[in-house]
Order: C-alpha cells, then sequence, then structure tokens
C-alpha cells in the first residue's frame, strides 16, 4: 500500500461542543423520579448492551444464554475428563469379562472405575492437571465476566423500561429502527447524551461498529486479511474467529493496542513524524502476541477439537450431508459488508442471498464426479438393503458384530455421493444466479460478470462461499496458522498499518474518533467510476474500492431513512435514486423518484407486479411499447422472486397501511412508507403480529429497493469501464481496420462519431445461454436506456445523467437495433430486417475525442 502522507484531522459539527470537563457523560432524568442515570462514561459500551439486549431478545433470554455457556463450558471439560480416565474400555468393548451374581449382562455401570481409582489417575497425569488448572482458570474469568454483564445489563433493562418505555416482552417484536427512533426522541427531550444537542442514527451506528468499520476499511483496502499461495490451491485466504480475536487485541482493546480507550486513537499515532518507530514497536507487539499464541497453541488446540467433536457430532449423525453444505465465511461476511452495517442487517442480507449462492456453485459439478457419485452409491445401496432386509427377517443380525456400524456407515456414504448428484430436472444459468446473487450481496469483482462459467471464478466465490466442512477444519486448525501468520506475515505490514490508522481516522465532535471511510463522505472516499466522477476528491490511495462508499451510503439511507445527511449528500442521493426512477419507469426527471409521499413509485411498482407497469410508453409505437413492458414484466418477476414474500395480496395490503389517513397513523409511518423502519408504529391499535407482519413487509421493500440500486450501480460502473476502455482502444486504431468489422447498416451512417458511439456504448460479454431471461433489475435498467437515449437527443452528452451508457437505439420507425453479446462491433435489428439509424441520436462527443483517455483503477 502507497504511502500517503496526511495529518490526522478533526471534523467540526453544526452543534457546539461539550462543556470542559464533561465529554464522558451521559445523563437521564426521568421525570418525577429519584433515580437517575449519570456519568455512563463508555457510550460504545452502553450503545453496544443496548443493540445486544434487543438482538438477544430481552434481558432473560440473554440471561438463560449466558448461563447454559457456562454450564456448557464444565460439561466439555468435566465430560472428557471423565471419558480420558474413569472409563473401562475393555469392559465397554467385551475385551474383558464382569463377573456378576445377579444378572449374566454387563450394564453400563460396570464399566466406570471406582471413584478413587479414576481421582488416582487424574492427579497422576501431569497433562491433565495443566488443562484443568488452565480450564479452570479460564472458567473464573467467564464466571466473573457473567456477573458483571448481569449487573449491566440489569441496568440497560431498566434504560429500556423507564427511558424507552418499552418492556421485555414487546422487545423480540419491536424492530431496532423504533429502538434507535426512541432513543434519538428522548435525546430531544432528556439531552441523554450532553456531547451534542441532537442525536442522529449515524451517532448511534458509529458507536456500535467504529472497531468494525476499520476492520471492513482494512479488507476492502487489502490490508487485511493476508493472502498467500498454496501449491495447487493458488491463492487463498485464511481468516478465522481466533485470527479476528488476535488481530482486534492488537488494534483496538487490547494491552498496548492503538486506542487509548473505546473512543480515541493515542495522540502519537495521529501525527506521522515518528511513524518507523511506532511500527517497530508495533511488530515488536504482534511477534510477542505471536510467540504468546505459540506457546498456549496446545491448550487452544485441544479446546477446539473437543468443542468441534461435542458441536458437530450429532449434526453430522443427523445430517450426513451438513458438512456438504456451504456457509458464508468470516473473510465473505467482512468483505460484503457495508460500513455503519449492523450484524442482523448484514446476516438478513446474506441469508437472502444463500440459496441463489447455493445453485450456482452447484453448477460446477464433476460430471466425473457425478459418474463416480452414482455408482458407489448404487453399490453402497445395495448392500445397505440386504442388512435393512436381514434386520427385518430376524432382528438377532443386530447383535452380529459391526452389522450395526455398517448400516451407519453406509449412510452416511449414500447421502454424502447424493450431494454430489445434481437434480436432473434443474436448469442451471450461471450468469443469471450470479446476478441474483449480486442482487443480495451487492459486492462483485468486475471481472466475474460476464465469466460466471469459469471454474476461476467459481475458485473466487467459494473463498467467500466456502464449505462448511471447510470452515471447521479451518478453525480446528486455527491455533497452529494464526502464531505463524502473526510472526511472518503481519508483523511485515506494521508501517502499512501504523499509516492507515492515521490516514483514515478522523475526530468526530461528540462521537470521538471513527475511520474516515465509515463518514461515507463521497467527496474524501468517492470513486469516479462509480458515479461519484465530478463529487470526488479522493487520490487512488484514498477511492473506496467495489463502490464500497457509494453503496454503504445508499444502503444507510434506505435503511434509515429519518436521516438528514449533508447537503452534497442529500443532492448525491437524491440524484441517483431519481436516474434509477427514470431508467426504470420511463417517467419524467422532473419527479422526485421513491419519496415518502409517493410509496407507489419504481419498488412499489415492481413488486406489485407486471400489471402495473404496463402503463409505461418507451414511444409511440405500440408494438414497442408491449415489447418493453413485457421486459419489465420479467424483470419484476424476478424482482419478486429475491423476496421471501410473494404474495401480492400482502404487498397491497402493508402498501395500503402505509398510505392510510394521519389520523390512523403514528408520527413515524412516513418514515415507514420509505423503507418499513417500524413495525410498532403502522396504527395506533396494531398488536404484535400485525407489527411482525408489517415490520417484514416493509423490510423487503426496503431490500429490493437496495437490490434495484446495486444493481444499477453495478450496470453502470461496467458500461462505464467497458466504455472508457473502447474509447482508449479506438483512438489507436486504424480507420480501414475498423470499418471491416462495421455491419452495413452503420457503415452507411451519416454521422461520423457513429462508429465511436458504436464501440464505446457497448458491453460485450459472453453469449446469452437459452434461459438468459432478464432476472434482476438491470433487466428493467437496460430496458429503458434507448429510450432516453432517444428522448434526450437534444440535449447535449453533458446533460445526460451518464453519458455513454445507451444499450438500445429506436429508431424513427420504432425498429430496435442491439447490441449483439460476444461480438466487439457490430448488431442485430429486431425481427432480422437492419433499421437505420437516426443521426438525431446521437450524442456529441466531439470534445472527449480530443481528450487523452482516462483509464481508472478497478480492484
Amino acid at each position: 500500500m502507497a504511502h500517503f502522507d496526511t495529518e490526522y484531522q478533526r471534523l467540526e459539527a453544526s452543534y457546539s461542543d461539550s462543556p470542559p470537563g464533561e465529554e464522558n457523560l451521559l445523563m437521564h432524568v426521568p421525570e418525577g423520579a429519584k433515580s437517575h442515570w449519570h456519568h455512563i462514561e463508555n457510550l460504545d459500551l452502553f450503545f453496544q448492551r443496548v443493540y445486544n439486549l434487543h438482538q438477544k431478545n430481552g434481558f432473560t433470554c440473554m440471561l438463560l444464554g449466558e448461563v447454559f455457556e457456562l454450564v456448557q463450558l464444565l460439561f466439555v471439560i468435566g465430560f472428557t475428563v471423565f471419558l480420558a480416565n474413569c472409563v473401562d474400555y475393555d469392559i465397554l468393548f467385551a475385551n474383558k469379562f464382569v463377573n456378576h451374581t445377579d444378572s449374566s449382562k454387563v450394564t453400563l455401570p460396570d464399566a466406570f472405575l471406582p471413584v478413587d481409582v479414576c481421582s488416582a489417575r487424574i492427579r497422576d497425569n501431569a497433562f491433565v492437571i495443566f488443562v484443568l488448572t488452565i480450564s479452570g482458570v479460564f472458567w473464573l474469568h467467564r464466571l466473573l465476566k457473567f456477573l458483571y454483564n448481569v449487573c449491566c445489563y440489569w441496568e440497560i433493562r431498566s434504560f429500556y423500561i423507564n427511558a424507552l418505555k418499552m418492556t421485555m416482552s414487546e422487545l423480540p417484536y419491536a424492530t431496532w429502527q423504533e429502538v434507535q427512533a426512541r432513543i434519538v426522541e428522548i435525546q430531544k427531550e432528556h439531552q441523554i447524551c450532553i456531547h451534542k444537542k441532537e442525536l442522529t442514527e449515524l451517532d448511534i451506528y458509529h458507536r456500535i461498529l467504529r472497531f468494525k468499520n476499520y476492520m471492513v476499511a482494512m479488507v476492502n483496502k487489502s490490508l487485511l486479511p493476508v493472502r498467500f499461495r498454496l501449491p495447487g490451491l493458488g491463492e487463498s485466504v485464511f481468516y478465522t474467529r481466533g485470527l479476528k480475536y488476535n488481530f482486534e487485541l492488537i488494534f483496538f482493546w487490547g494491552p498496548g493496542s492503538l486506542f487509548e480507550n473505546e473512543w480515541s486513537l493515542k495522540p502519537e499515532y495521529k501525527r506521522g513524524g515518528n511513524r518507523l518507530e511506532l511500527a517497530d514497536r508495533l511488530a515488536s507487539r504482534i511477534l510477542w502476541i505471536g510467540i504468546a499464541n505459540l506457546l498456549l497453541c496446545p491448550v487452544i488446540l485441544v479446546w477446539q477439537i473437543l468443542y468441534a467433536f461435542f458441536s458437530y457430532t450429532e449434526v453430522i449423525k443427523r445430517e450426513p450431508g451438513s458438512l456438504g453444505a456451504r456457509c458464508w465465511s468470516l473473510y465473505g461476511r467482512c468483505y460484503l459488508r457495508h460500513f455503519n452495517e449492523l450484524d442482523h442487517e448484514l446476516m438478513s442480507r446474506l441469508s437472502k442471498g444463500y440459496k441463489a449462492a447455493s445453485k450456482y456453485m452447484n453448477c460446477f459439478l464433476s460430471p466425473l464426479l457425478t459418474v463416480v457419485a452414482k455408482n458407489v452409491a448404487f453399490f453402497a445401496g445395495s448392500l445397505l438393503a440386504v442388512l435393512i432386509a436381514l434386520t427385518i427377517y430376524d432382528e438377532d443380525v443386530l447383535a452380529v458384530e459391526h452389522v450395526l456400524s455398517s448400516i451407519t456407515l453406509l449412510g452416511v456414504c449414500i447421502t454424502v455421493c447424493r450431494s454430489f448428484i445434481p437434480d436432473k430436472h434443474m436448469v442451471f444459468c450461471p450468469e443469471q444466479l450470479l446476478r441474483v446473487i449480486l442482487a443480495h450481496i451487492h459486492y462483485m469483482p468486475d471481472h466475474w460478470q460476464g465469466n460466471a462459467h469459469r471454474y476461476e471464478t467459481r475458485d473466487q466465490f467459494s473463498q467467500l462461499f466456502q464449505y462448511k466442512a471447510v470452515f471447521i477444519l479451518e478453525e480446528l486448525i486455527s491455533p497452529v496458522v494464526t502464531p505463524i501468520i502473526l510472526i511472518f506475515s503481519l508483523r511485515r505490514k506494521s508501517l502499512e498499518i501504523i499509516d492507515f490508522f492515521r490516514n483514515f481516522t478522523v475526530e468526530v465532535i461528540g462521537v470521538g474518533d471513527t475511520c474516515s471511510f465509515a463518514q461515507m463522505d463521497i467527496r474524501q472516499h468517492g470513486h469516479p467510476a462509480w458515479m461519484s466522477e465530478g463529487k470526488t476528491e479522493a487520490s487512488i490511495y484514498q477511492q473506496a474500492e467495489d463502490g464500497k462508499t457509494e453503496l454503504s451510503l445508499m444502503h444507510f439511507a434506505i435503511t434509515n431513512p429519518q436521516w438528514q445527511p449533508s447537503q452534497e449528500t442529500t443532492h448525491f442521493i437524491s440524484q441517483l435514486k431519481e436516474k434509477v426512477h427514470r431508467e426504470a419507469t420511463g417517467g419524467p426527471s422532473d419527479t422526485h423518484p421513491l419519496s415518502e409521499s409517493e410509496p407507489r413509485s419504481l419498488i412499489a411498482n415492481v413488486l406489485l407486479g407486471p400489471s402495473t407497469l404496463n402503463s409505461v410508453h418507451f414511444s409511440a409505437d405500440g408494438s414497442l411499447t408491449n415489447h418493453a413492458a413485457a421486459g419489465l414484466g420479467n424483470g419484476a418477476s424476478a424482482l419478486r422472486s429475491l423476496s421471501p414474500i410473494s404474495s401480492s395480496l400482502q404487498l397491497r395490503g402493508s402498501l395500503s397501511a402505509a398510505h392510510r389517513p394521519s389520523g390512523h397513523t403514528s408520527t413515524t409511518s412516513k418514515a415507514m412508507a420509505g423503507s418499513g423502519t417500524d413495525a410498532w408504529t403502522v396504527s395506533s391499535g396494531s398488536s404484535a403480529w400485525e407489527g411482525q407482519v408489517t415490520s417484514l413487509v416493509l423490510s423487503e421493500y426496503a431490500s429490493t429497493e437496495m437490490s434495484i440500486h446495486a444493481l444499477y450501480m453495478h450496470e453502470f460502473h461496467k458500461q462505464q469501464s467497458r466504455g472508457e476502455l473502447s474509447r482508449h482502444t479506438w483512438h489507436r486504431q486504424e480507420s480501414d481496420e475498423s470499418s471491416d468489422s462495421i455491419p452495413d447498416e452503420v457503415r452507411s451512417e451519416p454521422n461520423p462519431h457513429s462508429r465511436h458511439l458504436l464501440r464505446s456504448h457497448t458491453f460485450p460479454t459472453t453469449v446469452p445461454s437459452p434461459c438468459a431471461i432478464p432476472t434482476s433489475a438491470s433487466a428493467i435498467v437496460s430496458t429503458t436506456r434507448g429510450q432516453e437515449g432517444a428522448a434526450s437527443s437534444h440535449k447535449s452528452s453533458s446533460q445526460r445523467p451518464f453519458s455513454g451508457s445507451t444499450a438500445d437505439s429506436f429508431s424513427a420507425g420504432g425498429r430496435v437495433l442491439r447490441s449483439a453479446r460476444g461480438v466487439p462491433m457490430g448488431g442485430w435489428a429486431e425481427e432480422g430486417q437492419a433499421a437505420p439509424r437516426h443521426p438525431d441520436t446521437l450524442p456529441e462527443e466531439g470534445l472527449e475525442d480530443d481528450m487523452p483517455p482516462h483509464i481508472h483503477k478497478v480492484t
């Protein structure tokens, strides 16, 4: 990572600073009450506990879960020691006979050693004593932490009841947005946080996610995790819970970390003069922590093995195919996470993309492996059928040695083989599945699109979406690999880490030191290739990769519609929403889309089905209008498939509830109409069940809205990047060579710039498969671009929302000329006829031709 020499920054706010000496206080004084909340110094920890109590469904559920964790730890330790020292396995395996006076059968207690023999064997085993000592100290630490948390969370419980006016029985049915809205509201009344006069949603997110935003930013800038190449496996990423714990220990809260408390970076790390000295100090600290991990490796490794054995053995016995299932990796969760995205928001988004991701990975089942699996399953099934038939005939067959074990192993073998046999009725479309996945996960490298069928793409995606068995294996070997990574790999990056925290840390008055990327400032960290061109001043080092700043900003704005950003940010959000609305509906550009007063805009029309989109007109030609409406219908069907709520009746009911008169709704109903923030304030008479249903519907409403914006931004980024690269190569081609590859209908174009437009405004991809129908919001976007280009032909290219994004060009006769996929230049006319293109529809790009090409770094 290149060094970018900047000093630590302090961001001023529109509100006044807190009084001197009272920067870390939180005070709440209920009206008419003698007790009061005061001197809560760590607001980060306070809001984290408020969030955790909500996510754990109240104080009782949280307390019960903590108690069972303590009991579980005691059980694992005690039961393991008992199995290793207090069981006579010769009797258990019938290698030694026991003399009984009353019965000839061997019972289970006969295999247990006497207490005195068991205790003597434990005392004589030094390793067992060492493990018990370490485990006992760890358990006592957990017990003290549990008691401390009980006291702290009891105060949080009182805060919910007395300040937020929410009982613990209501908490499981309330959304986090409602809890957050009440915190913001009581701040205005009681000034619970004296840091500032008003508390915003972003302030709360910053305090809850302060350290997680740093981790997301370091992953985004490829600083973490450490990548390495393995023979035969290529580039690999190793990122486990143990390694993540060590990263946080080193950077944030451990002894000698970079932060002096939860909210403030140490002053020496804010200056660049002694960066080399600080880097050496950090490298030394990483070395000692790595050595400590190496010394504790045997204990941690034994614990990992035992915990995995007790946790997954029953699951594997019950569902042998569970190891063949997949899960989002820890690295994938960090890579795909937005800035300022809470845990439940991230998991909800990834869970919606799980089914499509599983189908995509199943596209790459090896045909050779499928043939082998079918035959192995046949032979194993034949043996199993015979054993089952003999058991049914005479149950004494089970008494034969290893018969029951054989039945179990054969059943496991058949289940594993079935996981490698695809469904013969399933038709897989990798490109379309990858587009559906993108609608939910929102992030994807540029080179994946158009290459979904390649094994390279599959291998890279498997780093984000790995086998459950691989996840377990990585956690098991983590105690061995973690010290190696810390000592030999992370230490080399100590100077880059020091520069990162200095260059990307800003102090926000009333919040403290935060990651500058978490501010979601387009001007400071926007990327020109992600709709921020002309709005950002960021250098390559300052730019967030993969459109992280822009996508995070849209996600936060849609999730928190009551948030009021700066004027510049508001303009960017409104402009983007207007573009999406105009591209998707063909409506006039002067109407504000997706506004709270008009929920039946783009998202409502898409969710309610194709019938509501028939009124969209793309031209005066009826046949063209019907064709476009059909494309929109396909896109709408695909978007409805992204949501688990497919009943139009439910959706219409939810939207009609959002349109109730103000006399039947609470003060926050308008916010709900925007993106479904509060299920409990839809109406004053709503029950808990009605609140849950409405919350689910409106949550899906907001999720689909974000999916459309994410697909639109990726489509825009792809076309802009390819357009710039094509312009870069077009200027260096000879005119006679380029004219040979131009179709006749285009070669006869009177406008000399038409050839440049054709090359610059098409994005050649792979040839579509037979199943390549519009399955995402990109279908809606792509079917309307030609109409926009025809409707705004009288404008200059600088007035367009984005120059050079036209996918379809409409002739005067209403016929469509599309660019053929997989062909660099040329196209095909609808119905097999070439339609002449009107010269008035071409944008004027003479000025751009005279300028050198701009090549943006896209990673």
